[in-house]
């Protein structure tokens, strides 16, 4: 039995016609070489598996091949083309900076470039994942990069180019690799589906490529797994079992439930899709997808902009046709919310199920209206309002400076009196007429007069203390005491550990010592306010707290030394490593 080589490897492009999606790249590489006008540096930059690495090695080859065509592709018969395809050519080297980011690895390439090509005309050094090299390994590349032999080439490939020095990016061609599109991936994989003799419907590889987000090694990959998965026959079905990917189908049947606000209908949906080991921000990002898709065939030239099946765009531009933008709007942002605030929900579930109640009733809560040419959103709620009720003030009762009645029956006169006015249209025409208050006893005085001298007995009772030192620890005291009745201990200790000092008759100064000891008296604010107040009798004493540290007398603790400072201690001491330091032409990375 062959070995089983990945189609990665197996249909890797070797020219630049057949690199995918690459063509303003391929176009100026070939451009460069029929004129003669190479660069002695290169950058290619970008996402991974977008031919990165390929174009490099298909460069190398080129430029090195005996009988170039007439376009500037390699011809693949040659002697270096067909050592180059076997992997023994000498003349290109390859250095993964990933795993040789030293200043020794970059040493040891720039040795090598002294050594001109035994055959042909250059020698390319390809390094990939550049980015990785670390500082010193750049700062000793550079003299290299900037001025190398004229038969030394350089790739530099990266997938992160803001990483890379200044100094680098300056001396180096740079070239831009863009994300391949969903098409140029989907008409390559069928060739290579045609190629294997693997039956593939279009939808599943439009899956295949959408899932690899414009890489085409993992569409490669993929489709891959796929085939072993399928045994050789790819369709809509197993691939979205394969790759876990949610049917579109049932997007289309939640959004018939929410338009007929069939509630139970939705939650047995996505307890369906739950049971298929779908999360609910997977199912969040997934409906926030199909709404954008219909929102944007609500008009037929962005229609285009649809990344789906050629079999589902009649059906979207059908659904969107039936729905009115204002729901989608609504329905869109509903589901935004709803996505950046699923990590903060502890109840994943319920939070996805309350998103789907919004969305069933949503015709009733939001319409679009168009004035004067703008739409703004309107809320249906506001036109029903409910009932108002205001609070009443309080009132107090006046009685009338008057000699008694001497007819019994006859009502006393008072008045009722508003201490704020009430906003409320119902109260004012009762306010308005000020009808006498019905007829009272003369027991109705008497308990007003019972009422007063119990006030001012209370009053008497609670007589203003001085503010004493003396007098405030005791109060103090008083107030841990009813602290430990609590059990609350950890305030019982930072309540003794304050100092207490009296500003004026009304304002008292709490002095602490850190900021937890400031925390644990706050929290008893109110409580220590109130108990201060009833005990002195002065509803106008408060307190402030301040922090004021202790001065920290420790010694501090000897700081150990770093290398450089190690190493100046050594020869201090030993005179003679330095002198074998410097007879070596070592250089310390400090």
């Amino acid at each position: 039995m062959d070995k089983f080589i990945v189609s990665a490897r197996k249909y890797r492009p070797q020219n630049f016609s057949t690199v995918v999606g690459q063509a303003h790249i391929t176009t100026t590489l070939k451009n460069a070489i029929n004129n003669n006008q190479l660069a002695h540096a290169f950058l290619f930059c970008g996402p991974r598996g977008v031919g990165k690495t390929t174009c490099a090695r298909i460069l190398a080859k080129t430029i090195n091949c005996e009988n170039r065509t007439a376009d500037g592709e390699a011809c693949n018969t040659c002697n270096s083309c067909v050592s180059f395809d076997a992997g023994t050519s000498l003349n290109i080297h390859e250095l993964d900076a990933a795993s040789n980011n030293s200043v020794d690895d970059i040493r040891t390439l720039v040795d090598q470039v002294r050594f001109a090509p035994q055959a042909g005309k250059y020698k390319v050094y390809i390094v990939d994942e550049v980015h990785m090299l670390s500082a010193s390994a750049f700062n000793a590349f550079l003299k290299t990069l900037e001025e190398p032999p004229p038969y030394a080439i350089f790739i530099l490939a990266t997938t992160e180019k803001h990483k890379i020095l200044p100094t680098i990016l300056s001396r180096c061609q740079i070239f831009d690799f863009k994300r391949i599109t969903n098409n140029d991936t989907i008409e390559h994989l069928q060739e290579i589906c045609d190629k294997e003799e693997i039956k593939a419907e279009k939808a599943a590889l439009h899956v295949i490529a959408q899932k690899s987000e414009g890489c085409m090694r993992d569409a490669l990959s993929i489709l891959d797994k796929i085939v072993s998965f399928t045994n050789g026959e790819l369709n809509y079905s197993n691939t979205l079992e394969h790759l876990n990917i949610l049917d579109e189908d049932y997007y289309f049947k939640l959004l018939d439930n929410m338009q007929q606000q069939k509630l139970s209908d939705a939650l047995l949906l996505f307890d369906e899709i739950n049971q298929k080991g779908f999360e609910g921000d997977t199912f969040l990002e997934g409906c926030s997808e199909f709404i954008r898709n219909l929102l944007v065939c609500k008009d037929a030239k962005a229609a285009v902009l649809l990344e789906v099946a050629d079999d589902f765009k009649k059906k979207y531009v059908q659904a969107a046709k039936q729905i009115s933008t204002s729901w989608l709007l609504a329905a869109l942002n509903l589901l935004n919310e709803s996505g950046i605030n699923y990590r903060q929900a502890r109840n994943k579930r319920l939070h996805v199920e309350l998103t789907l109640i919004k969305l069933c009733y949503l015709a009733q809560a939001v319409e679009l209206v168009d004035s004067h040419s703008t739409v703004s959103k309107k809320k249906l709620t506001e036109s029903a309002k409910p009932v108002a009720f205001k609070a009443l003030s309080i009132l107090k009762l006046k009685e009338e400076e008057a000699t008694p009645a001497p007819v019994m029956n006859k009502p006393a006169e008072a008045k009722l009196v508003i201490e704020q006015p009430l906003a409320a249209p119902v109260t004012k025409k009762v306010l308005a007429e000020a009808a006498p208050v019905a007829a009272a006893p003369k027991r109705s005085l008497g308990s007003l007069d019972a009422i007063r001298k119990k006030v001012s007995s209370q009053n008497k009772a609670s007589e203003t203390k001085e503010l004493t030192g003396e007098e405030l620890d005791t109060c103090w005291n008083r107030f841990i005491d009813q602290l430990a009745g609590k059990k609350n201990h950890s305030a019982v200790t930072n309540f003794r550990a304050a100092v207490l000092k009296i500003i004026d008759n009304n304002s008292i100064e709490i002095i602490t010592e850190s900021n937890i000891q400031q925390k644990f008296i706050e929290q008893e604010r109110a409580d220590l306010v109130h108990f201060l107040q009833d005990h002195f009798g002065n509803r106008q004493l408060t307190y402030n707290v301040i922090i004021i540290e202790k001065e920290d007398n420790t010694q501090p603790g000897e700081r150990p030394l770093n290398t450089r400072e190690q190493y100046l201690k050594i020869i201090e001491e030993y005179p003679l490593v330095k002198e074998l330091k410097d007879r070596l032409r070592l250089e310390l990375d400090y």
